[in-house]
């Protein structure tokens, strides 16, 4: 039986029914979920039921997934392919490594020189209300950026960087010593549909590398403007059961806040990058 795909909104994501990932898919099922992948930049399937390793598995269509290479102090789970998003505390102690997640647009991994090529989500616990996941089509921001500009910027790059926080970017004017960072172009061409993308972010772009730091910042505020416009986002309220996989350079995402006294758990996981991103 061929799987179900239709699209989950008019910018973002492809809804899939008809698949039960934790069983192997043959290679039909496989092909269409890539497809879909490739088209809609996400992929939806509603109604799962998953275990860690079982979740796992069922992501051998995307790629490799990748695995810690050494024990991290801050991260609370044993899975080494694993991550709980979760602010859910047991003896006073968070659960998992990623408390909340990001609340401004970003795309995982930025600051590296390959980031990841794909994340997916599994919600087991999800709050009555808020925490939903926001994803911003990065190919359509590249359409928005006016011409002008577009012309102004092609063959720049952007410094990103990470700071271990959810909702500010560190302060580099003291210096990158101790912070996660790269540059890679503002405009990028994906490696697979050849789409260009803008690739900046709110979270992790802190400047625009060879310009004065107020064009940078005045440039920068227009890009992120057409990379967060409401015209290219797609927000998907959780269910538990939902499986989300999302494509991290035609895509960027965020959090939406909710009620600390809600509980809520994701279980993570990321595809290995294969590509530096390239202009």
């Amino acid at each position: 039986m061929k799987p179900d795909i239709k699209p989950a909104s008019p910018v973002v994501g492809a809804l899939v029914s008809g698949v039960d990932l934790a069983k192997p898919l043959d290679v039909g099922t496989a092909t269409a979920l890539r497809a879909a992948f490739d088209e809609h930049l996400m992929v939806l399937v509603r109604g799962q039921s998953l275990t860690q390793e079982s979740l796992v598995r069922a992501v051998g269509w995307l790629g490799e997934v990748n695995r810690r290479n050494r024990p991290d102090e801050k991260r609370m789970e044993s899975d080494p392919y694993i991550s709980k998003v979760s602010n859910i505390r047991e003896n006073g102690r968070l659960i998992g490594s990623l408390p909340d997640g990001e609340l401004l647009f970003h795309f995982d991994s930025a600051y590296v020189e390959e980031p990841q090529k794909a994340t997916f989500l599994y919600a087991v616990e999800i709050p009555r209300e808020g925490g939903n996941t926001r994803f911003a089509n990065a190919y359509l921001a590249y359409d928005l950026v006016p011409a002008g500009l577009k012309k102004r910027l092609e063959g720049r790059t952007a410094l990103q960087v990470y700071g271990y926080t959810t909702v500010e970017k560190p302060d580099i004017e003291r210096g990158l010593d101790g912070i996660k960072h790269f540059s890679h172009p503002v405009f990028v061409r994906h490696p697979v549909t050849g789409r260009r993308a803008l690739y900046v972010s709110r979270l992790m772009t802190a400047r625009i590398d060879g310009v004065e730091r107020a064009e940078s910042d005045e440039v920068l505020a227009e890009l992120f403007a057409c990379a967060e416009h409401p015209s290219i986002v797609y927000e998907h309220v959780w269910r538990p059961g939902d499986f989300v996989a999302w494509d991290n350079l035609g895509s960027s995402h965020a959090r939406t806040d909710f009620s600390a006294a809600e509980r809520r758990l994701l279980l993570r996981g990321v595809i290995k990058g294969e590509h530096r991103p390239t202009a």
